[in-house]
């Protein structure tokens, strides 16, 4: 199961759907997407990319509230 935690108004805030996570937080606590079992076909190879783009725009997000 997906989990993605975040810190939100100062209180911890957690998710298990990408689709509800905010546009807005203070701080990416915790990014566990939900990873399909090996092997992979070429279209989860394509979502599992996804991931890692996510994640980058995450950290651009906090890195541009805390400036």
């Amino acid at each position: 199961m997906a989990q993605f935690q975040f810190i939100i108004g100062g209180k911890l805030v957690t998710f298990d759907n990408w689709e509800d996570v905010p546009e807005e937080f203070e701080h990416v606590i915790k990014f566990i997407p939900d990873i399909p079992s090996e092997p992979h076909t070429d279209e989860e190879h394509e979502e599992l990319k996804q991931w890692n783009i996510r994640l980058q725009e995450l950290m651009e997000k906090e890195r541009a509230r805390s400036n």
